[in-house]
């Protein structure tokens, strides 16, 4: 071989790379967002083994879609990472998607077809690989339908993997007379060179379907034979293990075993044929074994390791997955890593998995947020300081989330979401700053709480009758809040208005009858500071409750134009607006109006006379 031949062949590989990852791209495109939900919905079923079959099958069928079991195995990666996935039901996944990798090399195999006729001339690749870039890029230019271009992609990609394939066969074609070229091949028929030299090929270009699409190209040569093609398949179907090895580094342990998973899959088929095929072979012999192999010989021998080797392995996946556990040592990781391990960047290779997991992280997020409401308003009754550190953690949690989501979600591709996904990537930014601010009310409570105990201070009765009443209307302001935004429920977001309207009438009726208290000698100045600062924070919480409610009006209508800063949830002039707000009213305010100084000062004082008789 000549530069010209080398550069030649260089670029066929290139070609053939290419438009290998071209159509898989694009019919992944086709597939739409759906495709990588079901990785994580189809897999499990009430009886076991019914759902590893469905988890084989679903693994040859994205695989083929895809045409890469290493990309099909890092998406498992990143779903077990972040907890979408258990273990047991990525095993079987991994073994189909080793199955279905095989699909490429089979459709490779028309290159076998003879010349006959017309019709087999034109289905063999040199010929229809024109017109199917042709045909491609005629759609790509003038569809403007999203799905014709999707298509135009993949024809596009077919055709010019079978340019590759082409452009290899004919740098191949002049050594199929050369003495040495044929010669050379003669090393691989050992099988340790062989299975060497399919591994190292593999895993350089990180695709055993193009190593094995060189090797279907060679076999045009004829100077491929079954002792030559085994040996190097075998190796190649390790190499291919060398991308998910290098995915796996920096996952967390469970991400680890499905990696390992997926070697131990190709070595424990590596070692089965090789026992089997080469003891029969030192045994008895196989004549065939000098015969010599074309395209379809190679598929066949693919599809053949593949196959068995999984129909071997799939009836022990809980045992696969067990014993990746023993090997990498496996134990339960802590909750709060265990939640961050969603934010896995390998899961911005499918943004509408990506996303979710970003809501599942707000979800937990909202849970401690309201743990936290909980018990700051308890320390306000009884002071705790076990407690309070506690509302300190949940505030750290709480603020990690807010940064981790921030920077995690800008990183989402916008341009492989739906409309309405980009408008959730905009709802969660603005919506999980609010969650925070909220959280930090939260300790501005707990604070206040602690300085009342220190303090040695007390509030009255009717004061802490209307602490209660506030709280109440507060945390039903939050909860709709938080739940319109989990649900993209409406009817809960708007109930957040009138219950905002109803929390900052609480603080200043509060504010005007701890005056009063104060004017008629019952409370002093420094516990009113306090109540003050807890009746602000109350305020405040409710107000950030009704920025999440607003974004999520502004999302779940669509309406891009909505202005989130000075628009109401409802109309307030509405009847149901009316209705809603004299409700809460009723149920809030009024009890706080009914209670009366007077009276209690009266009780007071005859209490203190009773006691000192």
């Amino acid at each position: 071989m000549d530069i010209i031949s080398i550069i030649q062949l260089f670029g066929g590989v290139g070609l053939f790379l290419f438009g290998m990852n071209l159509m898989g791209s694009y019919l992944k495109k086709l597939a739409g967002s759906g495709l990588e939900r079901t990785l994580e919905k189809l897999t499990t079923s009430k009886k076991k083994g019914i759902g590893h079959i469905k988890g084989w099958s679903l693994g040859v069928g994205v695989t083929a879609i895809i045409q890469s079991s290493a990309a099909t195995t890092m998406m498992l990666l990143g779903f077990v990472n972040a907890g979408i996935m258990q273990l047991n039901q990525a095993v079987p996944v991994v073994l189909g998607s080793n199955v279905g990798s095989t699909v490429t090399a089979q459709i490779l195999r028309l290159g076998d077809l003879g010349s006959g006729n017309i019709v087999l001339q034109l289905l063999k690749p040199s010929a229809f690989a024109p017109m199917l870039v042709g045909l491609g890029a005629f759609i790509h230019m003038f569809a403007k339908d999203k799905k014709l271009k999707n298509v135009s992609g993949i024809l596009i990609g077919l055709g010019v993997l079978f340019y590759g394939m082409t452009t290899m066969e004919k740098v191949f074609e002049p050594l199929s007379s050369s003495d040495k070229f044929k010669s050379l091949f003669t090393s691989f028929e050992n099988p340790l060179v062989g299975i060497l030299t399919g591994l190292i090929i593999t895993a350089i270009i990180q695709s055993s379907s193009a190593s094995v699409g060189i090797l279907q190209a060679l076999s045009a040569t004829g100077s491929i034979t079954y002792a030559t093609a085994i040996p190097i398949i075998i190796g190649q179907n390790i190499g291919k293990c060398m991308t998910i090895i290098l995915g796996s580094i920096g996952a967390n342990k469970k991400a680890k075993r499905v990696a390992y998973s997926y070697l131990i899959f190709n070595i424990v088929g590596a070692v089965f044929f090789s026992v089997v095929i080469y003891g029969v072979c030192y045994l008895i012999g196989i004549p065939a074994f000098s015969h010599k192999v074309n395209r379809g010989n190679i598929a066949n021998i693919h599809l053949a390791y593949n196959l068995i080797t999984s129909m071997i392995l799939l009836p022990f996946s809980d045992l696969l997955a067990d014993f990746t556990g023993v090997i990498t040592q496996d134990v339960e990781e802590d909750d709060e890593k265990s939640e961050f391990s969603r934010l896995d960047d390998r899961l911005l290779m499918t943004p509408s998995v990506a996303l979710e997991q970003c809501k599942q992280l707000i979800i937990k997020m909202a849970e401690k947020v309201t743990q936290n409401y909980e018990m700051a308003n308890g320390l306000i009754h009884q002071y705790d300081a076990n407690i309070f550190e506690k509302v300190e953690e949940n505030e750290a949690f709480i603020d990690k989330c807010e940064t981790s989501l921030s920077a995690y979600v800008i990183k989402i591709e916008r341009k492989k979401l739906s409309a309405d996904e980009k408008r959730v990537i905009t709802e969660i930014l603005n919506s999980i700053g609010d969650i925070e601010r909220i959280g930090d009310h939260m300790v501005d409570l707990a604070y206040a709480s602690r300085d009342k105990y220190e303090e040695e201070l007390n509030f009255t009765e009717p004061g802490m009758k209307e602490l209660e009443s506030i709280s109440k209307a507060v945390i039903d302001t939050m909860e709709n809040a938080i739940t319109s935004f989990i649900q993209d429920d409406t009817t809960k977001a708007s109930r957040v208005e009138p219950l905002c309207r109803i929390v900052g009438n609480l603080k200043e009726l509060i504010k005007a009858h701890h005056i009063e208290r104060l004017q008629m000698g019952i409370c002093g100045i420094q516990g009113g500071v306090i109540l003050f600062d807890i009746i602000s924070a109350y305020e405040r919480i409710a107000a950030h409750s009704q920025n999440i409610a607003l974004h999520v009006i502004k999302r779940t209508s669509g309406d891009n134009d909505f202005d989130e800063m000075h628009g109401h949830l409802v109309d307030i002039n509405s009847e149901e607006y009316k209705a809603m707000y004299h409700y809460y009213e009723r149920k809030y305010v009024e009890p706080i109006k009914e209670l009366n100084m007077e009276e209690y000062l009266e009780e007071t004082d005859k209490k203190e006379s009773d006691s000192n008789m």
